[in-house]
């Protein structure tokens, strides 16, 4: 594996690289609850819900995973004018760098996928499918929107789940107008039928789907390379990228001297969920290919981001931040609790759905002190995990005055980190953390006794959906504002 510097280079030259991803676009619905009996109606466990979400699948995750590596994507797919496809647009809207190009079909439903778990683990998946074709004007739409699209983008990928979006017709359309415009495909497959994505630069199928459309069992390095190397031959592929689970991924390059097979060991540390992964592989390699980066290089960076993906649950996405912590082996280390708000949503997300009960408080915490370390021991002991809002340089001037902090947001953020109470540090910028609080929905807020129940901010959010506010004692005698007072007095004697 290259060094943590070149992958850092790597990662940095994917932003803003633009990629136009085509495909079949699905809500993914996620259940959680406990399981604490057994219906006497039939022997199947009893799902109390406790949280419900959705996120964009297929296409949509694929796009998703673009942005969160700090791509751009542009979403070419179909819904349904139903309350699914509004849900879609929706949580497009919320995206700011994907561009949606959506083509509503009358009278077909949106695709929607529910996973119900409990304790992290699925129990059970149900699908809304519409697997007819797209209707004739509907294809043609979608034709000429990726011919304009075209050219606004640097590399595509067709996101085909074999839902009906990516008909035969209009996938060969669309990797003849790349092919025209100069611009790489690169394909994820669910059709046996690999005749269909002929002509595409780069195939990236699991072993299953290989097996199935090369007509040979694939077991060890040798046949997975036999089998990737006939069939991307046979339809006329420049590469082909095979993941392969537990054994890794290999790499069949038919077309780059010097390039021939790797193959690359499995970089998971966990795994909870596959599901997802093959979006995040896609979206890897279209950023680095777009990037510049050499296939061999573009299936490094995409076998980490695959290792990291597979430790969360459900439809996830990678940030840049956790590949530099999974290369430096910082998976642990105080940086890597320090994040912004979207990955931070997308962990908390994944303690939800496991059962953990989150925790919040905040503050300046310009020099820690005792009482700070009270705090933070005491909200952590009342949950799960615990978050740490943190107000920005800028709002603890405004807060505190000039002069303050004395410490700034990145030396705070990382000392607050280093403490075993705490699992997130998320600094806001705004004088308070209502925005955050809004968007973590903690099961419980944590603030000092020195505060009371009307003062605390957010805690009439907290209260709406049923969380509680709880107020801890502090050790009596320390106070930021004090250690400064007393510090200024001594330097004056």
């Amino acid at each position: 594996m290259s060094d943590p510097a070149t992958i850092a280079t790597r990662l940095e030259g994917l932003a803003d690289v633009r990629v136009l991803v085509v495909g079949d676009v699905m809500l993914d619905q996620h259940v959680s609850g406990a399981v604490e009996r057994v219906s006497p109606e039939a022997p199947i466990p009893v799902l109390r819900i406790e949280h419900e979400q959705s996120a964009l699948g297929g296409a949509g995750n694929v796009a998703r995973n673009v942005a969160a590596l700090d791509g751009r994507a542009s979403l070419l797919a179909t819904v349904g004018g139903d309350d699914a496809g509004r849900r879609v647009r929706a949580l497009l809207a919320a995206e700011h760098d994907i561009e949606p190009i959506l083509i509503e079909v009358a009278g077909r439903p949106t695709t929607v996928k529910t996973r119900y778990l409990a304790g992290g683990q699925q129990l059970l998946r149900t699908d809304l499918d519409a697997p007819d074709g797209l209707p004739e004007q509907s294809r043609q739409d979608l034709a000429e929107a990726a011919v304009a699209a075209l050219e606004v983008n640097d590399i595509v990928v067709l996101s085909d789940y074999a839902k009906g979006t990516l008909g035969e017709t209009l996938l060969g359309d669309l990797i003849a107008a790349a092919g025209a415009a100069g611009k790489e495909v690169i394909a994820d497959p669910k059709s046996p039928d690999f005749s269909r994505y002929a002509g595409v630069t780069l195939l990236t199928p699991n072993r299953a789907e290989l097996e199935l459309a090369g007509g040979r069992a694939i077991t060890d390095d040798a046949s997975a390379e036999a089998a990737a190397r006939a069939v991307a031959r046979q339809h006329g592929m420049a590469a082909m990228l095979l993941t392969r689970g537990a054994q890794g991924m290999t790499l069949v390059d038919l077309r780059e001297a010097g390039e021939g097979v790797a193959h690359l060991p499995v970089q998971a540390r966990e795994v909870f969920d596959v599901s997802g992964a093959g979006d995040t592989v896609v979206a890897t390699m279209a950023l680095a290919r777009g990037a510049g980066c050499r296939l061999g290089e573009a299936a490094e960076l995409a076998n980490l981001t695959a290792g990291i993906v597979v430790g969360k649950v459900g439809t996830a996405v990678v940030y840049p931040g956790e590949v530099m912590a999974a290369v430096e082996g910082a998976g642990r280390a105080p940086e890597a609790k320090v994040l912004k708000l979207a990955p931070a949503l997308d962990v908390v997300d994944r303690w939800r759905r496991q059962g953990e009960r989150l925790v919040f408080t905040n503050g300046c915490f310009d020099l820690p002190h005792p009482g700070h370390v009270a705090l933070l021991e005491r909200a952590r002991a009342a949950g799960d995990r615990l978050v740490v809002g943190l107000n920005s340089d800028a709002s603890v001037a405004r807060l505190k005055g000039s002069g303050r902090p004395i410490q700034g947001e990145a030396a705070r953020a990382t000392v607050l980190a280093s403490f075993a109470a705490v699992d997130l540090v998320v600094i806001f910028a705004a004088d308070t953390p209502r925005e955050l609080i809004e968007a973590l929905r903690p099961d419980l807020l944590v603030k000092g006794a020195d505060y009371s129940l009307d003062q605390v901010v957010g805690a009439d959010i907290v209260a709406s959906y049923g969380g509680q506010v709880l107020l801890v004692e502090l050790e009596p005698g320390h106070s930021t504002s004090q250690t400064i007072a007393r510090l200024a007095a001594e330097g004056e004697e």
